[in-house]
C-alpha cells in the first residue's frame, strides 16, 4: 500500500491489521500494486451524508479501501428500498450502514448497534435478492470518539470479506 494509504490508516488510528484469510499480521505496505486492482463489487453506504470532519473521515475510508467513484454510492434509508437495484455491471453489492438506527431501518432488525455489529445482516430489496448489510458506527460519532475508529476498520474489513465471497 502506498505511503498515502498508510497515512490515512494512521489517521484512523490503525497501525496494523491481520488478514482474515491467513491470520498473519500485515503492514500497510504489504498489499498488491494498484495496477492489479480489480473491482470486486459495489458498495452502498447508508447514513446521514457526512459533513465537516465526518466527510474527511469518509474520504479517508474511500481512499483506504481503494474505491473509485463508480464503485460506491450513497443511499438514503428513507428511500423505497424495493426500488434499489444492483448495478447493471452484474457486480455484487454490499451495503454498509453508518449507525444503529440506519441499520435497523434497512434490515428490520430490532437489536442495538453493539449486537448488530460483526454480523452479516440482510437488506431485501424485493427483487428476490438479499443484499448483505454490515452495521457500524455513525461517522459523526467516530469523529467525537476517535478511539472507536479501529472498530470501524474491523467493520469495513468484514464488509470487504463479504463482498469478496459473494
Amino acid at each position: 500500500m502506498s505511503n498515502t494509504h498508510s497515512a490515512f490508516l494512521k489517521e484512523m488510528g490503525i497501525t496494523e491489521w491481520s488478514s482474515r484469510e491467513e491470520g498473519v499480521q500485515a503492514s500497510p505496505e504489504a498489499s498488491p500494486p494498484a495496477a492489479e486492482k480489480v473491482s470486486l463489487g459495489h458498495w452502498w453506504f447508508f447514513g446521514a451524508q457526512p459533513q465537516g470532519e465526518a466527510q474527511a473521515l469518509f474520504q479517508s475510508v474511500i481512499r483506504v479501501l481503494g474505491l473509485g467513484p463508480q464503485e460506491w454510492s450513497w443511499k438514503n434509508a428513507s428511500d423505497n428500498l424495493g426500488q434499489l437495484k444492483s448495478p447493471d455491471s452484474g457486480l455484487p453489492v454490499v451495503a454498509f450502514a453508518f449507525g444503529g438506527s440506519i441499520a435497523q431501518k434497512i434490515t428490520g432488525e430490532k437489536d442495538a448497534l453493539p449486537q448488530l455489529r460483526e454480523t452479516i445482516l440482510a437488506l431485501n430489496n424485493g427483487a428476490d435478492e438479499e443484499i448483505p448489510v454490515i452495521a457500524s458506527y455513525d461517522l459523526a460519532q467516530l469523529v467525537a470518539k476517535p478511539k472507536d475508529k479501529a472498530l470501524l476498520w474491523q467493520d469495513l474489513l468484514l464488509a470487504k470479506s463479504v463482498l469478496q465471497n459473494i
